[in-house]
């Protein structure tokens, strides 16, 4: 009788796990849906932003003027790193490949000579590995992880764009991971800063090879439409990462649901068996002999 009662105490124990992986996993989906849906059509925006502005910087390139944000510094000095992950686990290897991708990302600054690099952690499972490599950082943006907003997000973008115009730093990465779909989430690594073209097609160019006059000039539209581009990216990649983040919740919640589902059907077989073959021998104790 002590197996069995050892036995039921382990299926309910199964059965609430069971109960909060399925509650986490429908909350999961729940904001999956509801990030994912804002990413989407915040993409469609950035998409046309970033086609002008590609076609204007070649509009520019001909005439020759000169355009700081888009401008590679002579010598790759300094460099910030903005490691975006997430504030919780329960997430796969969603914050491991992060952190694979930011080493990855530091070994190859440094393989470019790049002197002084600087971590921005987004997300409280970044800003505690950033700590604990001994990385240089300033987790002032930590919170942007659970809490992105567009406000935050200008608020660094703009403190970003303000050092690399006044030469204090190099280059600015980005590292996050890029949601792919629902049960693949890509690490990746991407330059910031000095802007490089996204849409270099001919398809996706916005004004025609000809001799157009802007009002204002290439130079006037540019200065004010690059920092919204930069902001625009930045919080688009802060979308997208935390889009995969609560699908790889999602999927690993969804996985640890089937087994908590599997081991408890397989613990009420084994309990129905034991229980059986307990009333079998009691039987067979009470029985009368020849």
């Amino acid at each position: 009788m002590a197996a069995l009662k050892e036995i039921k105490a382990r299926i309910a124990s199964v059965g609430s796990t069971l109960k909060i992986t399925s509650a986490m996993k429908m909350v999961a989906s729940a904001k999956l849906h509801h990030v994912q849906a804002e990413a989407e059509a915040l993409a469609a925006y950035e998409h046309q932003l970033s086609a002008i502005t590609d076609a204007l910087r070649r509009f520019a390139g001909e005439r020759e003027i000169a355009i700081p944000l888009t401008s590679p510094h002579e010598r790759l000095r300094r460099a910030v790193v903005i490691a975006i992950a997430s504030d919780g686990s329960l997430c796969g290897a969603f914050n491991a490949e992060a952190a694979r991708r930011l080493e990855r990302t530091i070994e190859e600054l440094h393989s470019e000579g790049c002197e002084e690099i600087a971590v921005w952690p987004v997300g409280e499972k970044m800003a505690a590995f950033v700590r604990k490599a001994g990385y240089a950082a300033d987790d002032a943006f930590r919170s942007l992880a659970g809490h992105h907003s567009y406000a935050g997000t200008v608020e660094m973008a703009d403190r970003l764009m303000k050092a690399y115009n006044a030469g204090e730093i190099d280059r600015v990465v980005l590292v996050y991971n890029h949601y792919a779909s629902m049960s693949r989430q890509v690490p990746v690594s991407e330059t910031l800063l000095p802007m490089e073209a996204r849409h270099t097609g001919p398809e996706t160019g916005t004004l025609p090879d000809a001799d157009y006059i802007c009002e204002p000039s290439p130079a006037g539209l540019l200065a004010e439409l690059l920092p919204l581009a930069v902001r625009t990216r930045m919080y688009e990649v802060l979308l997208d990462s935390a889009t995969a983040e609560h699908a790889a919740r999602t999927v690993a919640m969804q996985t640890a649901s089937d087994n908590a589902q599997e081991l408890l059907d397989e613990l009420k077989l084994f309990f129905n068996k034991q229980r059986q073959q307990a009333i079998t021998n009691e039987l067979a104790d009470i029985a009368p002999s020849d």
